[in-house]
């Protein structure tokens, strides 16, 4: 058997055999014989154990039997050994066998040039522009968008089942024009975009289709179906891009095996190139994908009727611990994504704060990302995801006290800036900024698809800026080719230092509505009033009073004098008092807020009413009589005594109150003074910084004067300088013409003796 490994492979195997079991291999390479010899010869490999493989053995398939739903029969099929890692970061080193079997580095010519190749390699590499694996899927959504001017009115994004080995495959269709032939040849190619130079498209570069199925899992499918037009018959395509079969194979090409069919005589049937090889297309398509026929392959096309086209992505990428990167059980009307992007803290908030849901769940969540990936939706276009429509979500919706973002951006194209006098977008806070949760940014938007989500332009190292968000559309800055951020440009950092002042200055303006209180201010109250906190429902509810130190001061020392005048009235209380004494006590007890201590009656009235009711009714005053009025002339001597002991108590505490508001005031007058010395210190300091501005202002002038006079001067001897050169020019110039003449003359003078 030939040797194909070129002695490099048969080195490694044997110095490895040798290493592990003890041999010693010595290889001819003319005559194919093996001589195996051991130091500690115990047995001997079979013949040809060592033989390198060929090709064909070491990509052998491996037989499996599939039973078809359809027609209950079983079907045989070859699936490949796959060569790369299935996790997406690591899927680009792989052993390339057949490559180095053949040797490589041959060269193909076109005209007489060298043809340079794109590796399959380089599928893998292009695709790693999307760190973010949502962001691919936004892709193919785009695609869909841009289709809505051939008819589309629904992308549908869902999962199926692979019928070859049982793995979930990714499908995302829509009901656009389609793609003819050329198209799908310029679709599945690199570089090429015809939306260029369309302005209501979002597709640019001609890469996203690539990039996007690539990053979401090893190979794609394409089947589309694309109507009659101008004329044309009707066609349809399918076309393969294949990591799995470009590595397996050993391509050092991108291949793209296809197959067109046209519709004639009611009927479709296979467009044949005598430079193409069909069957061979046939058989590489069904082999390398999750179908098992021709006819199962062109079963698919019942599934997009009249036009459209369907992307099925399988053998998808999976993570560290083996699972898929695309999450399908956690909701079964969703597609997530595990890892870093998911957090389970931020999970359970976006249940609790329902109206924050979109900024927690968005880097995990397609149905929450799409539902904010476009500023305004095609009317009637529908995104349906596993089943479920996704709801448009304005984020404008979500802000109160809402204020316009103005910015009328210079130095870029006047086509690309909008034209409602600057106005970008909006900007407010979030309905759940009172519970003061870590959500701030802007979503900027770009021909109305979101390039930055969330884009904190202020990174405050306390709570500044806490619950502010902004939605706005700037067409005028060039998105990033994965469309997650956009290009570091000068129109860039100005925006983005514009919308940081925008934020720092809303956030100082309207702070107080969500709860945050600027302690500077709050210290010093204006005329004894205390700051009141607004409702933020802007509803007539009164507004919530914020006490003042000295106030709670206050309020603490009426409290501790009330205590300790009840607790000494109750001791000198007796038990037995009536029901009249206990509204006479009640008004006694109101009273003691202010100072005073009030009485309804008199004692000295009580007594001369109660002795003209016995002389009036002393016929009829039985012995109970006088007994109660006794009662109640004692229940008054001692309510009379019980307030002269309240006053006496209260004389002897509000001094105690006055000491402690009178500390108080010098404490807040001695800070007072404090502030005034720091402001006149800041005072004397910015006279002294303008003081030396005007000496440097004035030395800058005088300079400016001086500089000014030297010009002058040397203006002055330059244009004497240039009258001189003048004059010397007009002398240099009369003298050669006066040596001209003097030749002249003797040229004459020399040719007369010759006549």
């Amino acid at each position: 058997m030939e040797n194909k490994f070129e002695g490099v492979n048969s080195d490694s195997t044997s110095s490895s055999s040798s290493s592990n079991c003890g041999f010693k291999i010595k290889r001819s390479m003319g005559n194919e014989e093996d001589e195996v010899s051991s130091k500690k010869a115990k047995f001997v490999l079979p013949e040809g154990f060592l033989e390198p493989l060929d090709d064909q053995e070491i990509l052998a398939p491996i037989p499996l039997s599939v039973r078809m739903p359809d027609s209950g029969t079983t079907t045989q099929f070859f699936a490949p050994p796959v060569p790369y890692s299935k996790q997406f970061w690591k899927a680009g080193d792989y052993e390339d066998i057949a490559s180095t079997h053949r040797g490589g580095g041959d060269t193909t010519l076109i005209d007489g040039m060298d043809h340079v190749r794109v590796h399959p390699r380089f599928l893998h590499s292009n695709a790693t522009s999307h760190k973010w694996v949502l962001g691919a899927v936004a892709e193919l959504l785009d695609n869909s968008i841009d289709e809505v001017s051939n008819g589309a009115t629904y992308c549908n994004i869902d999962v199926r089942l692979n019928k070859k080995d049982g793995s979930r495959m990714l499908v995302v269709e829509d009901n656009g024009g389609g793609m003819s032939p050329e198209r799908m040849r310029h679709c599945m190619s690199l570089g090429y975009s015809a939306k260029s130079k369309l302005v209501n498209t979002i597709g640019q570069y001609g890469n996203g289709f690539k990039t996007s199925t690539m990053r979401c899992g090893a190979d794609v499918i394409v089947f589309s179906r694309c109507p009659g037009k101008d004329g044309r018959s009707a066609t349809q395509s399918i076309g393969l891009l294949s990591y799995t079969f470009l590595t397996s194979t050993g391509k050092e090409d991108i291949v793209v095996p296809m197959l067109d069919y046209q519709w004639k005589g009611n009927q479709w049937s296979r467009i044949s190139s005598p430079s193409v090889d069909s069957k061979k297309n046939v058989e590489t398509i069904v082999q390398w994908s999750p179908y098992v026929s021709e006819a199962d392959l062109l079963q698919q096309f019942n599934l997009i009727k009249d036009q459209g086209t369907r992307i099925i992505i399988y053998n998808l990428w999976q993570d560290e611990a083996g699972d898929l990167e695309l999450d399908f059980d956690s909701d079964v009307h969703d597609i997530q994504i595990r890892g870093v992007d998911r957090d389970e803290k931020k999970i359970q908030t976006a249940k609790d704060y329902p109206n924050s849901r979109i900024f927690l769940t968005y880097t995990h969540s397609l149905r929450s990302y799409s539902s904010i990936l476009y500023l305004r939706r095609p009317p009637g276009f529908r995104i349906i995801l596993r089943g479920k429509d996704v709801v448009h979500h304005n984020l404008v919706d979500d802000m109160i006290k809402q204020k316009d973002v103005n910015y009328k951006p210079t130095g870029v194209d006047s086509a690309e800036v909008n034209a409602n006098k600057g106005v970008l977008g909006k900007m407010g806070f979030h309905k759940d900024a009172e519970a003061h949760l870590d959500i701030q940014g802007f979503n900027v938007y770009h021909r109305n698809r979101l390039i930055k989500a969330f884009w904190r332009v202020w990174n405050a190292a306390s709570s500044g800026g806490r619950g502010v968000i902004g939605q706005l559309e700037a067409n005028f800055v060039k998105p990033a080719h994965d469309k997650q951020d956009f290009e570091r440009t000068v129109v860039l950092s100005r925006l983005e230092t514009k919308l940081n002042n925008l934020q720092k200055t809303y956030w100082n303006e309207n702070k107080r509505y969500i709860g945050y209180v600027d302690l500077k201010v709050n210290d010093t109250p204006v005329k004894g009033k205390s700051p009141t906190r607004p409702d933020l429902s802007n509803s007539n509810s009164p507004a919530k009073e914020i006490p003042t130190p000295v106030e709670k001061c206050n309020s603490q020392a009426k409290r501790e004098t009330e205590t300790q005048r009840s607790s000494q009235a109750g001791e000198a209380k007796l038990g037995n008092v009536s029901a009249n004494n206990e509204s006479t006590r009640t008004s006694v007890e109101n009273g003691k807020e202010s100072g005073v201590c009030q009485k309804e009656k008199p004692v000295e009235q009580n007594l001369a009413a109660k002795r003209n009711e016995e002389v009036a009714d002393s016929g009829a005053v039985t012995e109970n009589r006088k007994r109660k009025n006794r009662e109640e002339l004692t229940s008054d001597v001692l309510l009379k005594r019980d307030c002269a002991r309240v006053q006496e108590d209260q004389i002897k505490v509000a001094p105690q109150a006055d000491a402690a508001l009178v500390h108080d005031l010098q404490v807040e007058n001695s800070e007072l003074k404090d502030r005034i010395k720091e402001l006149e210190e800041k005072h004397r300091s910015l006279e002294a910084q303008l003081t030396e501005s005007k000496e440097k202002y004035e030395e800058l002038n005088k300079e400016q004067d001086a500089f000014i006079e030297i010009f002058a001067e040397e203006r002055t001897r330059r244009d004497a300088a240039e009258e001189n050169f003048k004059n010397k020019l007009k002398d240099a110039s009369k003298t050669i013409h006066e040596l001209q003449d003097k030749l002249s003359r003797f040229q004459r003078n020399q040719s007369q003796p010759d006549q």
